[in-house]
Order: structure tokens, then sequence, then C-alpha cells
């Protein structure tokens, strides 16, 4: 089974704060805005980088959620990066971390890390799914940008998995969190492709065209993710592209079922995602939930 999106009948009627938050990203004088109500919730320290790193300086008060450690249990990632472990691969990681989100001019305060071991989220979607839940009520959070449900790497579809089960979760109090995806990579015939949407006629995208003041402040972003230099060398430092998040079906796979983390050993098969979305959907009680 390939995903689909829930028809337009289920779409939410406004979702006004999601589209607020679009006009600011594309704004073309590129002004600060209030974001303590925004929250960048990814997968892998980095995915903010990718994703939206040329906004962050300017969205004041934003919150970055990092759902993993970036260090899978193995070691091998470790090993092949100098590390003795993946603890300290991990602490490596978040020091990373922290040193690009300085140059956004983030503070301490607003970053978060859940500490999930690299490549076990899709393994604990439930337990995801309620730790996201108490951060966004701890701190009034009423947009997320979060990954695309694509297909690429276990945990990107974990977290877009978690982030719209919270969303399904508010809207039964009455609670609004709107959600704004942005593209990582998926599988396209037999190989990657980068930063664009796999596809979605209902929901288009919009691309940001970075300046030159932007691209040298996203390129040292990327650079303080050492690393991580080999992998980030896959993507440019010349657009960012964001959409409202489409209602996804997660009794399905994504991308009509291409899932590059197939050809990986990232631990995980597309018939396992299904057994595991569909096991924490009967545990977080949503089954037949409206997503959007």
């Amino acid at each position: 089974m390939t995903a689909t999106a829930v028809t337009e009948r289920h779409a939410a009627p406004q979702r006004a704060a999601g589209k607020a938050l679009l006009q600011i990203l594309v704004d073309p004088n590129r002004a600060h805005a209030a974001a303590d109500h925004v929250a960048v919730i990814v997968a892998h320290p980095d995915d903010e980088t990718i994703g939206c790193g040329a906004q962050l300086h300017r969205l004041d008060n934003v919150t970055v959620v990092v759902a993993t450690n970036g260090a899978p249990r193995d070691g091998a990632d470790a090993r092949a990066h100098g590390y003795a472990s993946p603890t300290a691969y991990a602490a490596a990681r978040e020091r990373e971390l922290c040193n690009a989100l300085v140059l956004a001019n983030l503070p301490a305060s607003r970053i978060v890390e859940l500490g999930f071991s690299d490549q076990t989220t899709a393994f604990r979607l439930a337990d995801l799914t309620r730790a996201i839940i108490v951060l966004v009520a701890a701190r009034d959070i009423k947009v997320v940008l979060s990954h695309a449900f694509e297909g690429g790497h276990p945990d990107h579809d974990a977290t877009a998995f978690a982030v719209h089960a919270v969303a399904a979760i508010r809207r039964r109090h009455g609670q609004a969190l709107d959600v704004i995806e942005m593209p990582f990579y998926h599988r396209k015939d037999h190989g990657w492709t980068t930063q664009r949407f796999s596809r979605h006629p209902r929901q288009p995208a919009i691309a940001v065209r970075l300046n030159a003041a932007e691209r040298d402040w996203k390129r040292r972003m990327v650079a303080a993710h050492t690393t991580q230099r080999a992998t980030l060398s896959a993507f440019d430092s010349d657009v960012e592209r964001f959409r409202l998040a489409p209602a996804y079906d997660f009794h399905s796979l994504p991308n009509r079922g291409k899932l590059l983390y197939e050809q990986y050993n990232w631990g995980l098969t597309g018939k396992s995602w299904l057994m595991l979305s569909r096991s924490a959907m009967n545990e977080l009680g949503l089954v037949g939930e409206r997503w959007f």
C-alpha cells in the first residue's frame, strides 16, 4: 500500500497560524518575527540546519526540538567517525548542534533534546508522540515545522508521524496545532533526491531563495556539524522549501511505497513500518482519527 492524502473535506478550514508563518518565511524583506509559539521539531542534529537553517536567526524565541542524539546504538557510525562509543559520538553531535544554533542566535533555553537513540524512534512512536505532546503544551506551541512523510529515513518518518499524531490529539480538545513540513530526501528511481517534496498536488510548495548573506550564514551552520561533512555535502544552501502539511494516511507507505531506507541498513522495512505505525495508532487511540 502507498500513502494517500485524506480528502479535502478532512482538512482544517483555516490553519491560520500556519499560513501566517509561511508568509513570514517568504517575506522578501526577511524581517524578524516573534516565534514564541513556533517549534522546529526534527529527528537528528543537523536536520534543523538542512531544513530551515537560514530562517532560524529571524524567528525570535523559536524552539528547536531534536528527537534523537544522532548516534545509532550499534556503534558503527561512532567508529566510522573516530569515536570509541555511541555515547562519545552523541556528545560530539550535541556540541555540533549547539555550535550551529549559536550562529543562529538561539539560546540554550530554546533547544530541547529528547534523547532517543538514532534509528530507534520508529520502534517508539507512542513514546515520541507523548514527549512532543508534553513539550507542545508546556511551551504553548501553535505551529510546528517538521519533516515531510517521504520514506527517506525512518527517524524522519517517525518524527512526522509523531507531530501529526500530536496535532490530531490536540484537535480532540479544541486546540489547534498547524504543521508546516520541509523536504529532506527520498527515493527517486534507484537513487536519492534531496530537498524536494515527493509529490502532493493539493499542497503547493514554496521555495525561499536565499540571498548571498543567507547562503553564507547557512553554510557556516552546516560547517558546524563537522562529523556530518560528507553527508551534508549532498545538500545545497541556495534554497529552502516549505508547505502546509497534507493529511497523510499513516496506515499506508509514503512515496508510493518506494522507500529509501530499505536500501540501507537503517533497521526498518516498509512492512515493519506499517506494523509499528498501526500499533502506535491503537495505543494512542488514533485509529480512524482524521489527521487534517
